[in-house]
């Protein structure tokens, strides 16, 4: 199957032009770490940086409430800080949740325009 692929790869690439090539390996498929650091580029990159913020943040505020709860005695104050903790681990996990999700979108609208172009390019050679 990968010979395929690589085949096909080849073929589309030899279709293209040369601008159309240089865009085409662009799209290629990302790494961990060019998909993390690719959500902080585009027109929303201030939401994400914002985002990111509030993460960081929030799970301060739960390494804060942890520490609390391990320091006190009563038991409401074992609920209140353990409450506060729990809430706060969510707030930071629901914000990493957004972030793993705008990866995921990025990666979708790759693939996406790699098949645009690969259409576009066996239309070309069928309209020949």
């Amino acid at each position: 199957m990968k010979t395929n692929m690589e085949d096909i790869d080849k073929l589309i690439k030899e279709t293209l032009t040369q601008e159309e090539a240089k865009f085409y390996d662009d799209l290629d498929e990302q790494n961990l770490w060019q998909m993390v650091f690719g959500i902080f580029k585009g027109k929303n990159s201030w939401v994400v940086y914002v985002m990111s913020i509030v993460q960081v943040v929030f799970f301060g505020l739960f390494i804060y409430c942890a520490i609390q709860f391990f320091e006190v005695e009563a038991t409401n104050d074992l609920i209140k800080w353990g409450v506060f903790g729990t809430l706060a681990l969510m707030a930071s996990s629901m914000l990493k949740l957004f972030s793993w999700m705008q990866m995921d979108k990025k990666a979708i609208i790759r693939e996406i325009k790699r098949l645009e172009l690969q259409v576009s390019s066996l239309s070309g050679k069928i309209s020949e």
